[in-house]
This record gives C-alpha cells, structure tokens and sequence, in this order.
C-alpha cells in the first residue's frame, strides 16, 4: 500500500508561515503514518527542523532558482517526483495558483485555504462596520487539511496568563523582549512612547534584562541607540544570529512585547507569553498568536478601527490615535503582570 505522502505550501512572510507550525505538529502527532513536506522559502527551515518525525521541509527560492511561469514549471517537475498523494495550498496566491493548477490537471487531490475575505472586508469597513470575530488562521489552515480527509483538533496551551517561567529563579536576572517594529507604520507604538516603556521599565526593575528583537537599517540603529543609552537593553542579534537562536532566546524569557508583527508569532511557538500592541489592525481579523489570550491584546476603542486588515492603509484621522492614546504606562502595567 503506497504510504500517503501530503505537500503544505506556503511561501509568504515569516509571521504567516510560523502560524502554520502548530497546525503541521498538530497533523503530525494526529497522524504519524502521514508523511508531511512543508514547502517554502529557504528562511522558514529553521521552524521545521525537528518539528516530528514524519515532517520534512523543502525549500524554493521563488525569486530565484524558481522565478516566473518557467521557474514554477521547473519546480512542479521537482514536486511531482516527490509522490505526493495530497496537496494543501495554504496560501492562495498567483504561484501556489499555478502550481495547483498544474497538480489539478495531473488529478491529485488539492485543497486550498479560503481566506474569508468578506468577513474580513465588513471588519474593516467605514459604513457598515461588524466587528465580529473571523475564523483564525489556524482554523483555516486546518479547515484545508479537513477538506482532504485529515481533520485534526487543534488544542493550544494558552500562554496568556501570568505564570512564571524559568527566567527570574534561583537569581537568575529577569528576561523580557520587546520587538518595537513592524512592516507598516500602522502598527508601530510610537519610538519615543517605547523609549518611555523602557525607562519606566529599567527603573522600576533594575535587575531586568530587555533584548531588542528584529529591525533592518534605521530600525536597527534606534535599538542601537537604546542598548547604548540604556544598560539593560541588548540586542537579541547579538546573542546569537539565526532564527534558531532568536527562538530559543525568546523560550527564555518571562513575557515579549510586541506589536502585531512576526514576533508575536515566533514567541508563541516557544509558549512565551506575549504583550502585543495594536493599531490599525484587530486581533478579529484572525491573526492574533497562538495561545495568546484577547485579553493580552493592549488596543484603543475608537470608531475607525480596525481600519486595514494587514496595517498597510495609512491613517484616515492622520494622528495615529489608535497607537498615541495606549499610554506607556498602560504597557507598563500589562507587562508587569508577568512579572511580578
């Protein structure tokens, strides 16, 4: 009997591809007879190494090597002499598109995610708003792989409420991040309000330690400025480079703060309890961590928001309200929940 053997795409940015990752484990120790490859951009192995031992992972370099209509038909030749028996396109976008395409016309069984766009659309909309919650992107992960007869339970271990971890015993100095970027600025706390979350911080906790995650060029040399500035801060790239090691700096620590970005994401998976910030954006669009609670959502009640599913609008009110009315302090005072 040939073994069944399932491919899972998904290509996109590194938070969208970390919210697959309970969802694989999950199918995985639900099925160990399954074998399972995780198709995706080189970046993501790190957060499928090791995962079961029934899953693979298998890089694309889709803006490289396997660019354009040609460079897809060259990796489909690759796919199919994988054997695979099933296929679940957990993105949906142009080039899982062709690929399905083509894995449909040679008559495997292909499932894709539906992203609920509607429901997102009136969550966002302006006149006829309705803040309604929509199914998370777990369930539509698992909604796909239910579709090709792998249903699975998805049961998470909230991270949410305030219990301690191994950080902070036996006098070892507290560890908490904080990864003040996002991809829009819709979704940043103002630099000078964080600022003012890290002197509150240092000087109320002088024995914490604050690592500063993620950044490229102009955010780097503000987390720059602050490690400089202030002690204890440091730079989570400077313990050790690598996605690896940034997970298993992010496993020690008490609580991250973060906004709606991927560090939300990869703390989650470590079930690190995560503080996150939000602004244009809404946990109700689906995106909100795995095991993380609402109520670890710090986000201001304001008639215009969520204004933009992804963050990528800019402001209709022009002052940021949503991300300028959390107060440092409020942060603050979420944060040291877990710390106390």
């Amino acid at each position: 009997m040939k073994t069944e053997h399932l491919l899972i795409i998904r290509f996109s940015a590194i938070g969208d591809v970390a919210m697959a990752v309970p969802v694989v484990r999950a199918l995985a120790e639900q099925y160990p007879d399954l074998r399972i490859t995780f198709l995706s951009r080189p970046f993501a192995r790190p957060l499928f190494e090791d995962l079961a031992p029934n899953v693979g992972f298998m890089e694309a370099d889709i803006k490289g090597e396997y660019r354009g209509v040609k460079g897809l038909n060259k990796l489909y030749r690759r796919l199919v002499a994988k054997q695979f028996t099933a296929i679940a396109d957990f993105h949906n976008i142009l080039r899982s598109n062709y690929l399905r395409l083509r894995f449909n016309l040679g008559m495997f069984r292909v499932e894709h995610i539906n992203k609920h766009r509607s429901g997102k659309r009136r969550l966002t909309s302006q006149t006829n708003r309705r803040l309604v919650q929509q199914p998370t992107t777990f369930e539509n992960y698992a909604d796909v792989l239910a579709r090709l007869g792998y249903p699975i339970e998805l049961k998470p271990t909230s991270s949410s409420n305030p219990t301690p971890s191994p950080s902070g015993r036996d006098g070892e100095a507290l560890r908490i991040g904080i990864a003040p970027f996002a991809a829009y600025t819709s979704k940043i706390y103002p630099v000078e309000k964080m600022e003012r979350v890290i002197q509150l911080l240092t000087a109320r906790w002088p024995g914490l330690r604050i690592y500063l995650f993620g950044g490229g060029g102009k955010e780097r040399e503000q987390m720059e400025d602050w490690a400089g500035r202030y002690t204890q801060c440091t730079l989570a790239v400077t313990i050790g480079k690598g996605l690896k090691n940034e997970l298993e700096l992010m496993r020690k620590l008490r609580v991250m703060l973060s906004m709606d970005s991927a560090n939300m994401h990869l703390a989650s998976l470590v079930d690190t309890p995560v503080v996150s910030i939000w602004g244009a954006t809404h946990p109700y669009a689906g995106f909100l961590g795995w095991g993380q609670a609402e109520d670890s959502c710090l986000q201001a009640d304001l008639p215009c928001r969520p204004c933009s599913v992804y963050g990528k609008k800019p402001c209709q009110r022009g002052d940021y309200a949503c991300l300028n009315s959390i107060t440092p302090e409020q942060v603050v005072a979420k944060l040291e929940e877990y710390l106390k």
